[in-house]
């Protein structure tokens, strides 16, 4: 069948089944009050041969919708994007509950002394499109993104891919690289050569082709406008059939989820902290991990905020707990000046605090030449005033830290603005301070050189300190996990006394669903590290 006709016919098929869910919703608001309303049960699905059986149709709602175009280089950068690419799209190796499992490769090993990796093939892969899968994939997708870089994994260490035979490849790397398996291998999306070796500008290819991939789903239909997805079991999938045939994104916002959950529109959502307990009875909840983190960016690259001592001015001027308590009512860990939380192996807890202490703040500010006028710090005839970009999302953090400042004597200005403009501004360097979070923070200690030195808008790109930018760079070439851990531990500390962004929170977040599919806080998080609960392992039987 021409894949546009299928297409087509998948957004009919789901426009339908977003009717007929429509349909049952009305019916559960007309039901009489003596009638016990439809719920939504955590009975799993039927057993086939003592497993868990076939779901027709599993709803997941998401409080954004649109995160792109599922094929790798037109999906958002950001987790949820990703998640939805890697159901079409698969790597070498993956994770499930215990840790790494096979992928396109069945085996894998390491030879120290030439620096390689090589990988088994598993022989019963083909793509979408019916074509054969090879070892030559593998080597044109590291070619390909050596002229089209793919911004979520960093693939500069690779020196080169050997095809053995069809199903055997080895990669070379041109140094020690520690995180070579989950941040490479475990998160590079392999592109099927026959269709991207005539795909010049990647960013604009969005045709059916775009999502030919060799994952447990196809694509049956996207749309931009309303934030929706539906995908269809790869009956053929070379790991084991997937158990939902029809996979569905919608866009419910989270108060709204648990209203959804209860009366069956949807299997999965995240909820709101403070519905946990009322739904535990009734459904099974999941708190992920404290792997996202909330950071004050800070234009380190203008003047007052490239002086690092008016940085930690502003740290000690933030009550960090109290913003956990008044915009998150509780449900938050304060960030750690360090980046990592409590949660990953690689916290270092002695790193220094910045406990709120307004009386430090105003000697450091003094101590810079600024003086009090009117209630403000002025320098030079110049207010101290800041302009705080915020997305409507963390309109209370936002109002909150700018009570902070003015109390202290620093002038603040917000500006509210969409979240992909405000990533545009902090990546053109266009703002004095900006409320941006990003997760992963969980995986693999990379992390730290990805926030600290990369070049997105997620990172502060900060290079100032040469002890820091070396031990960064050190980090990922010690092999052993000890000695490791001590650099990386240091490199917390520096971090801390640079303070080139302000960790502000890590916040609780917590899913509900239906028990149907077991889900399960990944280890290191999923790929590269992103800290959510929609693991693709999960839906296959």
């Amino acid at each position: 069948m021409d894949r546009r006709l299928f297409l087509k016919k998948g957004k009919f098929m789901f426009l339908m089944l977003l009717f007929l869910a429509t349909m049952g919703a009305a019916g559960l608001i007309t039901t009489g009050c003596g009638e016990k309303q439809a719920g939504v049960s955590k009975k799993p699905a039927d057993t086939i041969n003592g497993k868990p059986g076939i779901i027709p149709v599993y709803t997941i709602a998401d409080p954004s919708g649109d995160w792109g175009y599922p094929s790798p280089y037109t999906h958002y950068r950001r987790g949820p994007g990703y998640i939805r690419m890697s159901l079409i799209f698969d790597t070498l190796v993956w994770k499930d509950e215990k840790g790494l499992i096979p992928g396109l490769a069945a085996k894998w090993g390491y030879n120290p002394e030439e620096n390689s990796y090589t990988f088994e093939l598993n022989k019963n892969v083909k793509w979408h499109d019916g074509q054969k899968f090879s070892a030559k994939d593998i080597a044109f997708t590291f070619t390909y993104i050596k002229e089209h870089p793919y911004d979520l994994v960093d693939c500069s260490r690779v020196s080169g891919v050997e095809v053995i035979d069809d199903y055997r490849v080895k990669i070379y790397l041109k140094e020690k690289y520690a995180p070579f398996l989950n941040n490479i291998a475990g998160a590079l999306p392999i592109l099927p050569e026959h269709i991207w070796k005539a795909v010049a500008n990647p960013q604009e290819f969005t045709g059916p082709e775009a999502v030919v991939g060799t994952g447990p789903y196809r694509l049956l239909d996207y749309s931009r406008e309303h934030g929706t997805y539906l995908y269809e079991a790869n009956r053929e999938y070379y790991l084991g059939q997937p158990r939902v045939l029809k996979l569905r994104f919608v866009k419910i916002g989270n108060e709204m989820s648990p209203a959804a959950l209860e009366r069956g529109e949807v299997n999965f959502a995240q909820i709101p902290p403070e519905m946990n307990d009322r739904l535990s009875g009734e459904l099974e909840v999941i708190k992920t991990r404290y792997d996202w983190v909330l950071k004050l960016m800070f234009n380190h690259r203008k003047e007052p905020l490239s002086t690092k001592e008016i940085r930690h001015a502003l740290a000690l001027a933030i009550d960090r707990e109290g913003l956990v308590n008044n915009a998150k009512r509780g449900y938050a860990l304060a960030g750690s000046p360090g980046l990592l939380s409590p949660d990953s192996r690689w916290y270092n807890q002695g790193v220094e605090k910045y406990s709120c202490n307004p009386e430090k703040a105003a000697e450091l500010l003094t101590a810079q030449g600024y003086r009090l006028e009117n209630g403000y710090y002025t320098k030079n005839g110049q207010e101290l005033a800041l302009e705080m970009l915020i997305t409507p999302e963390f309109e209370r953090e936002g109002q909150f830290i700018r009570q902070q400042l003015e109390k202290t004597g620093i002038r603040v200005n917000l500006k509210s603005l969409e979240s992909k403009t405000l990533d545009a501004l902090v990546s053109d360097w266009k703002f004095d301070l900006a409320l941006s979070g990003n997760g992963s923070i969980g995986g693999d200690a990379e992390i730290l050189n990805k926030i600290v030195l990369g070049q997105t808008f997620i990172s502060a790109r900060y290079d100032a300190n040469k002890e820091l930018t070396g031990l960064l760079g050190k980090q990922l070439t010690v092999l052993d996990p000890g000695e490791r851990e001590v650099i990386v531990r240091r490199i917390q500390e520096l971090l801390a006394g640079e303070l080139p962004f302000l960790p502000l929170y890590y916040p609780d977040w917590y899913y509900a669903h239906d028990g149907k599919v077991k889900f399960y806080n990944t280890p290191n998080g999923i790929s590269y590290g992103i800290p959510l609960l929609l693991n693709k392992a999960a839906f296959i039987m």
